[in-house]
């Protein structure tokens, strides 16, 4: 079964209640490919005035599945195996958006990497760059 970006957000959202605090959004949802956005909130600062690593993290998270979900439908049970995240620069305060793309879809494994960009249009940076997998259910 095929689903839209509205079908997942809700299916992430839903599941996972953290994605309705932290402003989660599926923007385009295609099979093995997802864009999402996280609305910046003061609450996501850590000391020195960056988005603190660990909603860099769950960004990217939610982005894999995501992207999982576009390739394979309603496949609530699928979970993080693996999560390597490179921080590359420090993001402005502001939206993060973030691009996944499922590398390899196994019967048991999915390989994902995700892309984490700040700043918008012409100023848009590369942030971090993740790769994880992702347990799929029998």
């Amino acid at each position: 079964m095929s689903l839209t970006a509205i079908d997942i957000e809700t299916l992430i959202r839903d599941g996972v209640p953290m994605a309705n605090d932290i402003g989660f959004t599926v923007e385009e949802a295609r099979s093995g490919y997802a864009r999402t956005r996280l609305k910046f909130s003061d609450r996501q600062i850590r000391p020195g005035g960056t988005i603190s690593g660990p909603v860099q993290m769950a960004l990217a998270d939610a982005s894999m599945y995501a992207a999982v979900l576009a390739s394979l439908g309603k496949v609530e049970m699928a979970v993080t195996s693996n999560l390597s995240i490179n921080f590359l620069q420090r993001p402005a305060p502001g939206d993060l958006s973030a691009e996944a793309i499922v590398l390899r879809m196994g019967r048991r494994l999915a390989f994902c990497e995700v892309r984490l960009m700040s700043g918008e249009g012409s100023d848009e940076q590369l942030v971090a760059h993740v790769t994880g997998s992702y347990a799929l259910p029998a």
